[in-house]
């Protein structure tokens, strides 16, 4: 530790503790990417970066917090883009602008929903699903932790191109809905492949369709919509890296260049793929190029299933 505030400098950003703030609680996909990326940079370049968690309404409190935040390079922000795209599109008002108050600098990586049933329903395919609902009507439904995001309008989104109406259901947390879900409670869900991987994998639940270009890395068994027939509902998430707006781009190139240098390690790729996150880095004007283009796709969405902003 005495050593870090040394190669911080040496490095271009600031010595002592540097904060990594995460608009999730504890335990969940967002704190646990941060908290590996966290760990890499203190083992791998004598960083002293701690997580800060500021969980609640919906995430944004933690791009919201950046705008008071150290210009030093002393406090980066970590946030889906659940937090960000998709509040921006869904809500007439946000404490924060993406494009004013937060500087860009890398991806960090991608992620795809999933749509999933009960392992207890007799459906291991989405066809099977589909000749499941048409003898149990009254379960076209499915659970969401976040209505008017992805979640909530991939779900809608594919029953229109099953031809079936399914009905969301909100729910607080993915854990509750998991749990509904594996009780039988609600028959399906639909969530990001690194909350609902792990319960695919131990047969507590059957994830049907993936919504990313590709199969995930950690899961090859799982077909995307795209092989299913449906190309148009692909899309993908992703997760990125944030500066307070007026810091300047020596620290901003400093923070890039650490960071690609941390997520291209092996291990590091290696445990963040088991959990779902295809990892990818970028340059601070290609994740402005990102944001830009997933704005237009989310709204989008957000119209063809039919969602007001609120």
């Amino acid at each position: 530790m005495a050593l870090a505030a040394p190669q911080a400098r040496a490095q271009g950003l600031p010595g002592g503790a540097l904060k990594m703030l995460v608009g999730y609680a504890p335990g969940g996909g967002t704190d646990v990417i941060a908290r590996l990326i966290a760990d890499k940079l203190r083992d791998h370049s004598g960083l002293s970066v701690l997580v800060e968690n500021k969980p609640g309404a919906s995430g944004i409190l933690a791009p919201a917090a950046m705008k008071g935040a150290p210009t030093d390079g002393s406090v980066i922000l970590l946030t889906p883009g659940v937090s960000t795209i998709e509040q921006i599109a869904t809500r007439k008002s946000m404490p924060f602008d993406l494009n004013t108050d937060l500087l860009p600098v890398t991806l960090a990586g991608t992620v795809a929903t999933v749509y999933a049933v009960s392992s207890a329903i007799n459906a291991s395919t989405l066809a099977e699903y589909v000749a499941w609902l048409k003898k149990n009507p009254k379960g076209a439904s499915f659970g969401t932790a976040a209505m008017g995001s992805t979640t909530h309008f991939f779900g809608v989104e594919l029953g229109q191109a099953l031809g079936i109406v399914l009905e969301p259901v909100p729910y607080k947390g993915t854990g509750p809905l998991l749990n509904d879900i594996m009780a039988v409670h609600i028959p399906a869900g639909c969530g990001g492949v690194t909350s609902f991987l792990q319960h695919h994998r131990s047969g507590k639940v059957k994830i049907l369709a993936v919504s990313g270009t590709k199969r995930p890395t950690a899961a090859p068994d799982l077909p995307t919509v795209a092989e299913l027939g449906y190309p148009k509902l692909t899309s993908e998430g992703f997760y990125s890296f944030y500066l307070p707006a007026k810091t300047s781009p020596a620290i901003v190139a400093a923070w890039n260049a650490k960071l690609v240098e941390v997520l291209a390690l092996p291990d590091l790729r290696k445990r963040l793929v088991e959990i779902g996150l295809e990892v990818q880095t970028s340059t601070p004007a290609e994740l402005t190029d990102r944001q830009n283009r997933a704005l237009v796709a989310f709204t989008a969405s957000m119209k063809a299933a039919g969602y007001t902003p609120e």
